[in-house]
């Protein structure tokens, strides 16, 4: 390549009235080359390089905010739904062509070393999961010197649910580092902070079962931990972009298999690291876990009720039996056991997360025949109905239920047993007045009802009598049966007359 100066020297001899053969034989530059230098007036032309694979500038466009402009996800798309084989340099160059691009800010980098530690977070989340966007807690474990990690999501996360993840997580890999880098959270930490900390004595004995310990990082240094912060960011921009969700199990079955078979065995862009190679290669370095830990539980002692049904997280199970015995419950990750005196009597998986006010029974047993003695009743098929009677009502409610909380279902099966009892104008117009004047109360209620029946605006609907009935079936079927001795009653009649 000739340097911007010399093609300007070629420029300016060349108008001095140099000749070409002398210029190139003086400043050792091809003649071809100064009669091109002088027919672009010494400037070097800014080139357009064409590549071999042109992208669709629509899909490009439609997949990038698809993934919400993380590029990554996007040649992940593009090679394994498309077919389209590009090079990663190549598609952020038309993404910035495109003025699609956004910068990536710097990381500070630290050296590992094998087996020396592994980090834990947890990040907050939104997602849309079944067609409703609802709140969730991602977990990470992260092993910083081979890159491995395991994700799961959760409604909420506790500190049996830590234990869980734990147990799942290093149970999955079979190895444990020595130290597990966590913020000063008091899932963990019973006081203090930073290397000050002081971990919960129940979180010490849980961690001496896998072999490593707990330690707080000081407060303001989360930079301790970038690894599983860079996790998570991978997370936001790898794993959340271009996917949908049906439920919290297809959520957490996506991420196992995105944290344990993709990332594993794909190259780090900037060091080419492998991370399943890693971990194979550190292992040595690792502590290795026992062939069986017990893994972590919740114990509860519950009662039974008159049906034989225990409560356990909301939800009612059903207990084997006949006495009404004190049981004990063993609240696992994924199932329920259920003691009495020793003895297994039931076990069920736990449902989905989220479910609650449902009934179970033994699989293989017939279905009990009565319901929970304290199972709650839902109102939202009463306050449904309601609802569609009027608009009037509608603002009723919407007025009237924000301020009630857990009373508001109360409330609501009163107001429908009003409903049933009076024509619908005369409801409507009883609502009306109890919106105007802010009334809550049903007995009010019912006293405005006999109010405007008093003021003659309104007449009882007359009994309805179907004049067909004697040609029904089951009428028809009534003729033939005895007739009822009404002697008794003939003779009581007689003995009042006289």
């Amino acid at each position: 390549m000739i340097s911007p100066d010399k093609r300007k020297a070629i420029y300016l001899l060349h108008e001095e009235g140099m000749g070409i053969r002398k210029i190139a034989r003086q400043l050792n530059v091809s003649k071809n080359s100064v009669r091109t230098i002088i027919g672009q007036s010494g400037e070097i032309l800014k080139s357009t390089r064409k590549d071999k694979i042109d992208i669709d500038p629509e899909l490009l466009r439609r997949i990038y905010l698809e993934c919400d402009g993380w590029v990554q996800r996007v040649h992940e798309k593009l090679t394994e739904e498309h077919d389209i084989q590009v090079g990663y340099s190549t598609l952020t160059r038309q993404i910035r062509s495109l003025d699609l691009g956004q910068k990536n800010s710097r990381c500070e980098q630290v050296p590992d070393q094998p087996g020396a530690e592994m980090q834990h977070d947890t990040s907050p989340y939104r997602l849309e999961i079944g067609g409703q966007r609802i709140p969730v807690q991602g977990s990470l474990i992260y092993f910083r010197y081979c890159k491995i990690r395991y994700l799961k999501f959760y409604r909420s996360f506790k500190r049996f649910h830590m234990k869980c993840f734990f147990h799942e997580a290093l149970n999955f890999w079979r190895y444990a580092a020595a130290l597990c880098i966590i913020d000063n959270t008091n899932l963990a930490r019973s006081r203090g902070s930073g290397y000050n900390a002081v971990i919960a004595p129940e979180m010490i004995q849980f961690a001496k079962q896998y072999g490593f310990e707990f330690i707080c990082h000081e407060i303001g240094r989360p930079n301790r931990k970038a690894g599983n912060e860079r996790g998570f960011y991978t997370v936001e921009t790898n794993f959340f972009p271009g996917r949908t969700f049906a439920s919290m199990e297809d959520l957490n079955r996506q991420a196992l298999e995105w944290a344990t078979v993709r990332m594993p065995n794909r190259a780090l862009s900037k060091t080419g690291l492998i991370p399943a190679k890693a971990f194979e290669y550190e292992q040595p370095f690792l502590v290795k876990l026992p062939p069986f830990v017990s893994p972590p539980y919740l114990e509860h002692k519950r009662g039974t009720d008159q049906y034989g049904y225990a409560s356990i997280d909301g939800n009612y199970y059903w207990i084997p039996g006949t006495s009404r015995e004190e049981v004990t419950v063993l609240q696992y990750s994924d199932r329920l056991k259920i003691y009495c005196k020793r003895v297994l009597l039931a076990e069920y998986e736990l449902p989905e997360q989220g479910v609650k006010n449902k009934k179970f029974s033994p699989p293989g047993k017939p279905q009990p025949k009565h319901q929970p003695a304290y199972r709650k009743k839902p109102t939202a098929e009463e306050e449904k109905r309601l609802r569609a009677v009027a608009p009037v009502v509608d603002e009723y409610l919407n007025q009237t239920l924000k301020a009630m909380g857990t009373q508001k279902h109360r409330f609501l099966r009163r107001l429908y047993g009003l409903y049933q009892k009076l024509a619908q104008p005369l409801f409507i117009k009883t609502i009306q007045r109890a919106l105007q004047y802010r009334i809550t109360q049903t007995e009010t209620l019912e006293r405005i009802a006999f109010l405007l029946l008093q003021e003659g605006q309104y007449q009882l609907p007359c009994a309805s009598v179907d004049q067909d009935l004697q040609h029904r079936a089951s009428y028809q079927e009534g003729r033939f049966s005895s007739n009822v001795d009404l002697s008794v009653y003939e003779k009581l009649i007689g003995d009042d007359n006289e």
